[in-house]
């Protein structure tokens, strides 16, 4: 069983990729692969979870209903101890799993609304209509810049669905949108990485306090910068040519709009965004706690903005209508995917991996924690990239001395690679993912068209990293 999981994850990975081909939506597939992996630990957990593992749970919650004999000793596998496993695996690793998903779903939710909130008021004219350039190679450079900057202030997966919107106002062919929206998820995932709330990873990092905020940002900015820079003058060269500003009135919907209440509407969106990170700071709360604040307050601003308003206006420009245009199959792909990846953290897959880096590269000195550090990063874009860092801080405790200490030389690396190696895959970090659920951009148009810029700005920014440790340390 605890190889058929492997199995079933791979096969649905594999139609995931293929979704175009197959002409079967990746909500459906990731859906039904990340249930039939729980359900195949269910069957197989006797042989998966060791009962020695669970035995303080247990005696926690069953001293009860079984006897301390059975919960305490390691006697051979009877029916009580096989209900302990099942309570064990369907009511606290599912429900741990499920907690985490929950608070990505919610903000990616939340954020989702407040943006097109924004959209319907044409709050995003705010921001198009100071940008007078018609070359698209300057808008390319833009655009990179501002999602770069954008993502280390708000976060790459909240950067994404914003530029998602912007790029649409600007580039009306879908071939060449698709190119600048592959640019953005490799300048939203750079721009995460040197920030501690920028991306998932750094911010688990920083609540683990393996980094502090101002080592990860003037350690890594640099070269999350070249991550950027070098794919940008790469792919310049593609871009060529002018585009067509579009109207006005392409930029509103068929309700109008004053200028005051775009400017409102798109400050205090932003402003909503903006205070998350401090909101999580000040708290402690996860994220979607703020988004879920600030989605609250931007809905009560538009429904007093629009109270006088007739009844069509009203329900045009409420944020009841913002949710009804919300993009559920791509939370329905997150919600499968997620339970998919779970599931081998939970049965141990992830961990025996990490572990198998350990020991055939070792961290015993600076090469191997390179190594090591790139690699995580190039398997975040096949795997999720959480469960690899959380796999990686529960295998290595933080040290008083050396690679593991606090601002360590691992854990910064790790904060790069594990931020930056998931745009070599579109599907292999959270900006993708939700480009490609919302621009429905093909798995294999970006493998072919975006990966290698991907790679090479990966490989480039970590030897940045590595020749600014050397010259630091010498």
């Amino acid at each position: 069983m605890y190889e058929l999981m492997i199995i079933v994850f791979v096969v649905g990975y594999a139609f995931i990729t293929i979704e175009h081909t197959i002409k079967v939506d990746k909500a459906a597939i990731a859906l039904i692969t990340g249930v039939l992996c729980w359900t195949i630990f269910v069957f197989g957990k006797e042989k998966i979870v060791d009962l020695n593992k669970v035995k303080d749970y247990a005696a926690t919650e069953f001293s009860n209903i079984y006897p301390d004999e059975i919960i305490k000793t390691s006697e051979k596998v009877d029916k009580s101890k096989i209900e302990i496993i099942q309570h064990y695996v369907t009511e606290v690793q599912l429900f741990e799993i499920l907690t985490e998903i929950s608070s990505i779903l919610f903000f990616l939710m939340g954020a989702m609304t407040i943006v097109e909130i924004i959209d319907l008021h044409g709050g995003f004219r705010v921001v198009t209509d100071r940008i007078k350039t018609t070359s698209k190679l300057k808008l390319f450079w833009i655009l990179g810049l501002i999602s770069f900057f954008f993502s280390a202030l708000l976060d790459n997966l909240t950067t994404s669905i914003i530029m998602v919107s912007l790029t649409r106002k600007f580039i009306v062919d879908k071939n060449d949108r698709w190119f600048f929206l592959g640019m953005i998820i490799i300048a939203a995932n750079a721009g995460g990485a040197w920030s501690p709330i920028g991306d998932v990873t750094t911010t688990m990092l920083w609540i683990g306090n393996q980094i502090t905020t101002y080592e990860v940002v003037t350690k890594l900015l640099i070269p999350s910068m070249v991550c950027l820079i070098v794919p940008l003058i790469i792919m310049s060269p593609k871009v060529k040519g002018k585009f067509e500003r579009p109207d006005k009135d392409f930029m509103v919907t068929s309700h109008h709009t004053s200028n005051r209440q775009r400017n409102i509407v798109f400050f205090s969106g932003v402003s909503c965004l903006l205070f998350v990170p401090i909101f999580k700071s000040i708290t402690h709360f996860p994220p979607f706690m703020g988004m879920m604040l600030s989605l609250g307050f931007l809905w009560l601003l538009t429904d007093l903005l629009h109270r006088k308003d007739d009844k069509e206006d009203r329900e045009h420009f409420s944020a009841y209508h913002a949710l009804e245009k919300m993009d559920v199959p791509t939370l329905l792909f997150f919600l499968g995917i997620l339970l998919a990846v779970g599931s081998l953290q939970a049965a141990g897959q992830l961990n025996q991996m990490a572990v198998f880096l350990d020991d055939n590269i070792g961290t015993d000195t600076s090469n191997g924690v390179y190594s090591i550090g790139l690699i995580i990063g190039l398997l975040s874009a096949i795997i999720d990239n959480v469960p690899l860092v959380a796999a990686a801080i529960g295998m290595y405790p933080l040290e008083m001395t050396g690679f593991f200490q606090e601002d360590g030389l691992f854990w910064q690396f790790l904060a790069y690679c594990a931020g930056t190696g998931g745009s070599a895959l579109i599907i292999g970090s959270a900006a993708g993912v939700a480009i490609m659920g919302l621009e429905k951009i093909p798995f294999f148009w970006y493998m072919k068209k975006i990966s290698l810029y991907a790679v090479i700005g990966y490989i480039c920014g970590a030897a940045t990293y590595i020749l600014q440790n050397m010259i630091l340390s010498s």
